[in-house]
């Protein structure tokens, strides 16, 4: 299995939705997007490795997005089956 196929997504369809979600919850934390615009370009967490476990929400992929932004390379796992549905 290679990273890239260690996924599933239960409906694809749901993808625009979900995007404009996140939109939403980026202007809901202004202290994340401001790092992202600050930082995007310096790549402070090049070569950074993080994984996390946290539920899965607008605002955990606003997080996880921030931290890739920044250059680090990220692996999730939610810990709630209830919100990776």
């Amino acid at each position: 299995m290679s990273l890239r196929d260690d996924h599933r997504v239960a409906d694809l369809s749901l993808h625009e939705f979900g995007r404009n979600e996140i939109r939403l919850a980026e202007h809901e934390m202004p202290g994340l997007m401001a790092l992202r615009a600050e930082f995007v370009d310096e790549q402070p967490l090049a070569g950074a490795r993080i994984a996390g476990s946290l539920h899965m929400t607008v605002q955990t992929a606003v997080l996880i997005e921030t931290l890739t932004a920044l250059g680090a390379e990220v692996r999730w796992a939610s810990c709630n089956i209830f919100s990776t549905q």
